[in-house]
């Protein structure tokens, strides 16, 4: 076989079979137009690299993609990658830490607890990722295919081609001021895990000692009852930090609306600690005792030191609350 049909077959190939022979006449045709008279075999090269690479050529000719996802959806996917992996990630570091907490048993040590979650908590966000990327990889390969359009203008949120008048829609966020998707996955994390320790603090907060088999949970420092019966107010705090970190990841910035809502979310934390950390039986009586041995000093005095600590809490939220602020306000 000449050059020419070379070329050819290796465009056709990669075509439907029915359009195969038609295409192929006139590809063979369009060829012949392009060659001088009396050609010569670089005359033939020469027309055969300006129509390019078979696949490229065959592309052209094909009604579907011959890619996975095109420069169409690209940057919509990626953008949604970024997005969802995060949350999806939090998710799945909340379900394992529950998940081997409510599998606790007393006699477990908390490094093997902890090494447990950790090692869980790598594969649950591998498999996350992956489960991820696979389906809204099909999602968008699918739409790639069907929605019947030729060009491969890059599209928009709004799944149109990009025009200047996208730029009004778009709103031009100072450094200082823009509120990072790694900062919304801290904060959701932070949640997970003060939550985690509240609901299972007979287990996990308290005294350990160093055995042969490592650290030994010993004495609880808190009294899990009357931690359960403030579990309402917590569950409010819960959700209230859950739903200020969406809507944070709405915004993408600090503005007055957000730095205000921080506040509430402060606010009711604050109140919703100092009324559990002032309840005469928050404290396990043989936890103060312990440590009152340990220290001489009295029980009591014990457990106003702890409070005294816990209080300083509250004052990071004021300050937090004043950063928010500074933030909304910047330039």
């Amino acid at each position: 076989m000449n050059l020419i049909d070379v070329y050819i077959h290796e465009v056709t190939r990669r075509l439907p079979e029915k359009s195969r022979e038609d295409i192929g006449l006139e590809l063979k045709s369009s060829i012949e137009d392009m060659l001088p008279e009396g050609h010569s075999e670089k005359d033939i090269k020469q027309v055969l690299d300006q129509l390019g690479n078979p696949a490229t050529l065959a592309s052209n000719y094909s009604d579907r993609p011959m890619h996975l996802i095109g420069p169409k959806y690209f940057d919509l996917y990626i953008s949604f990658l970024k997005m969802i992996v995060p949350i999806a990630a939090v998710i799945a570091l909340i379900s394992v830490a529950a998940t081997q907490f409510l599998a606790f048993e007393r006699g477990d040590t908390v490094l093997n607890v902890a090494l447990d979650i950790f090692v869980l908590s790598i594969w649950r966000i591998i498999e996350v990722f992956i489960q991820v990327f696979f389906w809204l990889t099909v999602m968008f390969a699918i739409v790639e295919r069907v929605d019947g359009i030729k060009d491969n203008q890059p599209r928009t949120m709004s799944l149109n081609k990009w025009t200047s008048d996208d730029l009004k829609n778009i709103v031009y966020i100072p450094k200082k001021r823009a509120i990072s998707k790694r900062y919304i996955f801290v904060s959701l994390l932070w949640t997970a895990i003060w939550a985690t320790f509240y609901f299972f603090a007979s287990h996990l907060v308290g005294v350990y000692e160093k055995t042969d088999e490592g650290l030994t949970f010993i004495m609880p420092s808190l009294n899990q009852d009357v931690l359960n019966s403030f579990s309402s107010l917590v569950v409010i705090v819960i959700g209230a930090e859950i739903a200020l970190a969406l809507y944070q990841l709405f915004k993408g910035q600090w503005t007055k609306k957000v730095a205000m809502l921080n506040v509430l979310r402060e606010v009711i934390g604050s109140i919703v600690l100092i009324i559990v950390i002032i309840h005469p039986n928050l404290f396990n009586p043989d936890f103060l005792t312990y440590l009152a041995d340990n220290f001489t000093i009295s029980s009591e005095d014990v457990r106003k030191f702890i409070i005294m600590a816990v209080m300083l809490f509250p004052i990071f939220s004021i300050w937090n609350c004043v950063d928010g602020f500074r933030k909304a306000n910047s330039r």
